[in-house]
């Protein structure tokens, strides 16, 4: 393809071109050649130019129509890797003379062959008779008739020529503009900003970009354009001119506009779960861009997570006005304040959007003024005051409810509302009327979930004589929703105390449902006084059940997970036992004010099953606080875990007047104002009972020493001023002790506890446990334990790691309990 050595050139086969034909494919030359080299397509233009038919050189390889010598292997193998390849080449006539002529040749490669493959494509033009039209004058028609608006600047920076589309744009003929300037045919700032870069065009000879906003005389509002500033060389390289070419973009720059807006709604809009804020943002994201003024104005029903009643709304549509934003500082514009329920006439633009369903777009017209002014006089003295002259209302709608209205209004934009801002007002409007939605479910949902929670905590914990006690109970904030934690306080047999504090996994009416349930299994499980690790086991089996059923009914997988630390504290021993399935390590003042974390096992979560809990005890001096507490109390946004338990020690360390105070200070050092997660707290100050309020006696196993057991229990009784329960305890201890001699094993002991109520226990080696049934007519016993039942408060059994030990006990009067201090 690069043999020349011929002389000859294309045309020496010239055939007439007939002019009533504009477009002659004969004037052409194509040829297509295979991947083979071989010739598989011939046209007529090609006879023309070399002289063979197609029958003639179709099948032939197309290298014996070069002349000379063939090319080199070395370029054929380098045009497998072209796409199109354009040079001279020297070909051989038909009837042998040579022909040098300029050839494009194109490849093109099907799907499945690979790469280097293909047909080739080859093009050469004929030539033609000279045109009657001259080059200069297409020149000049092109420049003239260009869709763009162009002009020629010479190396004064003044204006030479000006197509029709310039002289369109500017308003003026190019008589009237020739010789001047840029800055002196547009008056504007940008004016002056492309002239500065024409001179730098003419300087460094490199084309200048500009994107311009113009107000152009004669156009109602601005416009938007791009603009190239070429500069000219003549024939020696030296600059003569520029040439200015711009092109509108109004409509393009309205239409990124646009979608610029709807990006920032999707971002913006619905940020939280709270029904103003969310509106707000809606006002907030269509100032400026679409509107000067937005309210957002809400069904009354709505902001109180109700569904409005299906229908259009009565007349007159109350609204309440939600958000609104202005671009004027301060909102000068607004009549109905926020929170305010306002009466829109029937046929006000709200009403009128409202009832229809459908967005509407109105211009403000002195009729319309005029209703306005005779239904709210308000409203109309400030439409007139700022000049409001186009209005767009949009329905806001969700779930085929209708929540309110969104009125979108222009004063300071000269344009009225259009179509595009119809479309654009109902898409940022549906979706925020999709969050508001979600905002009104779920302030449904949670205040159903706090109802539900407040009922399922404890309402008031009730005097204990173990400890003095003080809590908290801080829902999240309403974006992260109610969540299941909880705390108790269950008094024991014996005058211990329970403390409980757990956490459900999750938050919403589930996570409450299922905080109720293992609030009432852990009561449940203390009745029956289970060591702290013993209940967890069940507890934890209790929960794998839950998972289980969640699963089955909703098909959810390991739906149910809690954590809870369970501590048993005894005022007689003063030692505390406690165990944590997966939850935070409860916090120890003494009363010297030193704060520890006591090194308890954390044992694994509750819902995992088969891994063991283990029991940690203490021995608390009198007046030590336990602080039990959940883990949205140190793990809050701010601050790691460290520097909660940190902030949490230093707290504790403080003196404090009462608990009351020193939960307040927790919850104020430790937590931001809006917290992601619910927060339990219970803290805790221990008594003890000394020898003053505790008597213990060893029974020997021998029916005998009853008798004398009664004799001591009753002289003790005297001692604390409680004859008047000295005929109860006389047969409780009777009883107890008897069945302790005949049916347990020794040791025996028997202990009197003077509480606010008197507490009679009896301790054995033996496991076994009484229960209580109904004597039959003849039967000789049975009737002991019915009897203490009857003459006591309550009584009860529970397992110790030596026996058991059965406990009965007696309401005391007021005179009687001894007197105790309380916070």
């Amino acid at each position: 393809m690069n043999a020349m050595t011929g002389s000859d050139t294309v045309g020496d086969d010239r055939a007439a071109w007939r002019p009533d034909d504009p477009i002659d494919e004969s004037a052409t030359a194509q040829a297509r050649v295979d991947s083979n080299g071989i010739v598989t397509g011939w046209s007529e233009g090609a006879r023309r130019l070399l002289g063979y038919r197609s029958t003639e050189i179709i099948g032939r390889p197309g290298a014996s129509l070069l002349a000379g010598e063939p090319p080199p292997a070395e370029t054929l193998r380098s045009l497998k890797t072209l796409p199109r390849w354009n040079g001279t080449a020297t070909l051989l006539h038909r009837d042998g003379h040579h022909l040098a002529v300029n050839l494009l040749a194109h490849r093109g490669e099907r799907d499945g062959e690979e790469k280097g493959g293909g047909e080739w494509l080859l093009v050469s033009p004929l030539a033609r008779p000279a045109s009657p039209l001259h080059d200069d004058a297409l020149v000049m028609w092109a420049f003239t008739r260009s869709p763009f608006t162009t002009a020629l600047y010479d190396a004064g920076l003044r204006l030479r020529r000006a197509n029709a589309d310039m002289e369109r744009v500017i308003g003026l003929p190019e008589a009237a503009m020739q010789g001047l300037r840029v800055s002196e045919i547009v008056v504007d700032p940008e004016s002056d900003r492309t002239e500065q870069c024409m001179r730098r065009a003419l300087v460094t000879g490199e084309q200048q970009h500009l994107q311009q906003s113009l107000h152009l005389a004669g156009h109602e509002s601005e416009s938007v354009w791009t603009t190239l500033l070429t500069p000219l060389r003549d024939a020696e390289g030296t600059i003569r001119g520029v040439l200015l070419s711009a092109h509108d973009m109004t409509e393009e720059h309205l239409a990124r506009g646009r979608l610029a807006l709807l990006n920032a709604a999707s971002i913006r809009i619905g940020s939280t779960l709270d029904l103003a804020r969310t509106a707000q943002e809606l006002a907030d994201v269509a100032i400026p861009q679409l509107a000067d003024f937005v309210t957002v104005d809400l069904l009354p029903a709505i902001e109180g997570g109700d569904d409005p009643r299906a229908g259009s709304p009565p007349s007159p549509v109350m609204l309440r006005r939600v958000a609104y934003q202005s671009v004027l500082e301060g909102c000068p514009e607004v009549v109905v304040k926020r929170g305010t329920v306002a009466a829109y006439p029937d046929d006000s633009t709200a009403a009128r959007c409202l009832t229809t369903g459908r967005p509407l777009i109105e211009n403000v017209t002195a009729s319309a003024m005029d209703r306005v002014a005779s239904q709210t006089p308000d409203r109309a003295e400030r439409m007139r005051r700022y000049g409001f002259h186009s209005v767009l209302a949009v329905p806001m709608r969700a779930r085929g409810i209708t929540l309110g209205v969104a009125t979108f209004s222009r004063h300071r934009n000269p344009e009225p509302f259009e179509q595009d801002d119809l479309l654009l007002g109902e898409e940022i409007t549906a979706r925020a009327a999709v969050c508001i939605d979600n905002a009104r479910r779920y302030s449904r949902e949670r205040r159903t979930s706090l109802t539900l929670q407040s009922s399922l905590l404890p309402q008031q914990l009730p005097p204990q004589a173990a400890v003095d006690v003080a809590s908290r109970y801080l829902p999240a904030s309403t974006q992260a929703g109610v969540g299941g934690d909880w705390f108790d306080v269950i008094p024991l047999s014996g005058a211990r105390v329970a403390l409980v504090v757990g956490d459900v996994v999750g938050h919403g009416i589930q996570a409450s449902a299922a905080m109720g349930r293992l609030r009432t299994a852990v009561r449940t499980l203390a009745d029956v006084d289970l060591p702290p690790d013993e209940l967890l086991t069940h507890l934890d089996d209790m929960v794998i059940h839950l998972s289980a059923e969640a699963e089955s009914t909703a098909g959810i997988v390991g739906d149910i997970g809690a954590t809870c630390l369970y501590a048993v504290y005894d005022p007689v021993s003063r030692r505390c036992a406690m165990a944590r399935a997966g939850h935070p390590v409860p916090a120890l003042a003494a009363p010297d004010g030193a704060v520890v974390f006591p090194d308890i096992p954390a044992g694994p979560p509750l819902g995992l099953g088969g891994l063991p809990f283990e029991v940690t005890e203490l021995e608390l001096a009198e007046g030590s606080i336990l602080a039990l507490y959940t883990d949205g109390l140190i793990e809050a946004r701010g601050h790691d875990i460290d520097e909660g338990l940190d902030a949490l020690r230093k707290v504790l360390a403080r003196p404090a007047s009462s608990l009351e105070s020193t939960c307040d200070t927790v919850l104020q050092t430790l937590l931001p104002d809006h917290p992601a997660d619910d927060v339990a707290l219970l803290i805790a100050r221990t008594r003890a009972l000394d020898a003053a309020h505790v008597a213990t006696w060893d029974v020997p196993p021998d029916p005998s020493a009853v008798a004398e057991t009664r004799k001591n229990a009753t002289r003790q009784l005297s001692a604390w001023g409680l004859d008047e329960a000295a005929f109860v305890t006389e047969l409780v201890v009777s009883e107890l002790v008897t069945n302790a001699i005949r049916y347990g094993g020794a040791p025996i002991q028997l202990r009197l506890i003077r509480d606010r109520n008197l507490i009679c226990e009896v301790s054995d080696a033996s496991n076994t446990t009484p229960h209580l049934r109904r004597a039959r007519t003849f039967d000789e016993g049975g009737r002991g334990l019915l009897l203490v039942a009857q003459l006591t408060q309550g009584w009860g059994t529970r397992q110790t790691y030596t026996g058991k030990t059965i406990w009965a006990e007696q309401a005391l009067s007021p005179r009687s309990s001894p007197s105790t201090k309380t916070d």
